[in-house]
């Protein structure tokens, strides 16, 4: 019988593609957000006793936060991390005082929001920005009868370790939109402290503050725990209404 003949594999075909330059080039990697300014880096790992100063920056072209509409919606945010939601629902984790992700102060400006928190770690700090976050997104989007994102690109956070750095951190929180309203921008804080941050439940101001009503609304925020938030800072004086934030 004749021996079959064996086949010869098909050589590989050499395309002419076009020599390109690999590495680091203008327009490469992931896209940015105009005006986010956030480095994708590998975030500064974090120690249970400090706290940690949080901005949040608004996308682009959406209503300005600082109204009445978009205050309740975004304390309702505040307030189902603090103290779970109505529904019962186990989807979204409270934000207590025992808990790994706390939410201590708050600040609204304009298009962008100033947090203090305390966490366990790095991990629990993502993970309890990350929820509030999502529900914050999802309450300002039901309000604005709209879909998609509602935050620029990744948050910006400073660890605080020292006392001084606590309470300037502090002072910027809670007295920023003073100083924006001092400085003629598109804002306006005619009360002694701005009502659209958690100053009216801060008991660390030197005069006495009392806000009428205050009593009927479940408070947004959870008592801190770490010693720079509960008495390193103070040791440098308290707050006083008149003290705005240094500017840059």
């Amino acid at each position: 019988m004749r021996r079959a003949k064996a086949r010869k594999a098909p050589k590989p075909q050499l395309l002419p593609f076009r020599a390109q330059h690999g590495g680091r080039r203008e327009g490469a990697g992931r896209p940015k957000v105009p005006g986010s300014g956030v480095r994708h880096v590998c975030r500064t790992p974090l120690h249970a006793r400090f706290p940690v100063h949080i901005t949040v920056k608004l996308q682009r072209g959406l209503p300005r936060l600082r109204q009445k509409a978009e205050y309740a919606a975004l304390r309702a945010a505040f307030t189902a991390g603090c103290h779970g939601p109505k529904t019962g629902s186990r989807s979204i984790r409270a934000e207590g005082a025992d808990a790994a992700f706390r939410l201590v102060h708050y600040a609204i400006l304009n298009d962008h929001l100033h947090l203090l928190a305390e966490a366990k770690d790095r991990d629990a700090l993502s993970r309890g920005i990350q929820g509030l976050l999502i529900r914050i997104a999802r309450k300002l989007n039901k309000l604005w009868q709209r879909r998609g994102k509602v935050f620029a690109d990744r948050h910006h956070d400073r660890i605080l370790r020292t006392p001084t750095e606590t309470r300037n951190a502090l002072r910027y929180v809670l007295q920023n939109g003073k100083k924006h309203a001092a400085e003629g921008r598109e804002l306006a804080v005619p009360q002694a402290i701005d009502t659209y941050t958690s100053a009216p439940w801060f008991d660390g101001f030197r005069e006495p503050i009392r806000v009428r009503g205050l009593e009927a609304i479940v408070r947004p925020v959870t008592d801190a725990r770490t010693w720079m938030l509960t008495i390193g800072w103070r040791r440098l004086g308290l707050l006083s209404v008149h003290e705005l934030p240094v500017t840059a």
